[in-house]
């Protein structure tokens, strides 16, 4: 498999350079340009076309959250992961209406990171465990808009081991750190989220946990 080609998108050259060196010893990833700004961030993606966008957010000239949505429309294809040193709520609920797949902070461990690319690349979402905990709890917020509005039941009950994965899964874990937590290999784990993803009928790890809520599963 191709390596997941990355643009890094943050206005401090340093902190660029940094990712840069870092992302480089991790064969699965390949970074391919860099952009100071949200508007140099559009025209390196259309000249560069990557798999994945690493996008600070507040930046001069055009911010990350105006450039996601631009990218959402001008580039589709491209996922978009927003990387910021602010887990604020408008920041964070700015940057996933615009479009982003992802949510971390920079001081997210280069495992943790280089794991959440390669899972933006497979279309998955990935979201730091404080905005995972932000967003459910959001939703858990939403007025009802009938009545009884209790989803269907699961057609295949989850066992035991995938409801202890869907929990962690649920306070933003990744699969190394349910494998740790629960004593399993990381291919093992990797089997639990995918039956239990297919169980929910979710895309992804952010829905799974949203409809796990909705069933009283958490």
């Amino acid at each position: 498999m191709s390596a997941v080609r990355v643009l890094l998108v943050d206005d401090q050259a340093l902190f660029r350079e940094a990712l840069a060196t870092l992302l480089a010893v991790h064969p699965d990833v390949e970074v391919v340009g860099e952009a100071g700004d949200g508007d140099a961030a559009l025209r390196r993606a259309a000249e560069l076309a990557p798999d994945v966008v690493l996008m600070d957010l507040r930046m001069p000239v055009l911010d990350g959250i105006a450039a996601t949505r631009r990218l959402r429309v001008e580039l589709p294809a491209v996922r978009v992961i927003a990387l910021t040193t602010f887990d604020d709520d408008e920041d964070v609920f700015a940057a996933l209406r615009a479009g982003a797949v992802g949510y971390l902070l920079k001081d997210v461990s280069s495992a943790r990171l280089v794991e959440a690319v390669l899972a933006a690349a497979r279309g998955e979402s990935v979201l730091q465990p404080s905005v995972a905990a932000k967003v459910v709890a959001r939703f858990a917020q939403l007025p009802e808009t009938a009545p009884d509005p209790r989803p269907q039941p699961l057609v295949v009950p989850l066992s035991e081991r995938e409801l202890e994965v869907l929990r962690l899964l649920a306070d933003g874990r990744s699969n190394r750190e349910i494998a740790g937590a629960l004593f399993l290999a990381e291919g093992t784990v990797k089997n639990h989220v995918t039956n239990v993803l297919a169980k929910l009928g979710a895309r992804d790890r952010t829905q799974a946990a949203l409809r796990a809520r909705s069933l009283d599963l958490l």
